[in-house]
């Protein structure tokens, strides 16, 4: 990988790297990203852009510290989307960004399960779906 930016291959290389995940058509111009059935993040390759799930907190850091690469998108109840540079963004940042967004969304205990493997702290109860 270079030191910044990915392709639209990359990025699903690396979403698809996450356990469970499924990749559908969500229109002309969407790949929608999904766990056990539920939306984690887009990819518009025409664009050149990804869609990401991510907590208001985390949407507003992401965007004030870097907004050449992170943008604002839609909000939905206590998580706002951002939206992503792919060939701005640099690649182990995505990795993170991209695990963060399925961790949000994967069931509590496939996500707890990944996250034990991996050794990482789970999120808060308060933040996870399902």
């Amino acid at each position: 990988m270079d030191s910044h930016g990915v392709s639209p291959e990359e990025f699903l290389r690396i979403a698809s790297a996450l356990p469970e995940v499924e990749l559908a058509q969500h229109s002309e111009e969407w790949v929608g990203l999904r766990v056990k059935g539920k939306g984690f993040g887009y990819l518009s390759e025409a664009k050149g852009t990804a869609q990401l799930k991510a907590t208001l907190a985390e949407r507003a850091a992401m965007v004030g510290e870097n907004p050449e690469v992170y943008g604002l998108s839609w909000t939905s109840g206590q998580f706002g989307w951002v939206e992503v540079q792919l060939a701005k963004v640099d690649p182990e940042e995505l990795v993170e960004v991209v695990t963060e967004a399925w961790c949000l969304t994967a069931p509590r205990r496939l996500a707890a399960d990944y996250e034990a493997r991996l050794g990482l702290a789970p999120l808060a109860d308060g933040l996870v779906e399902g």
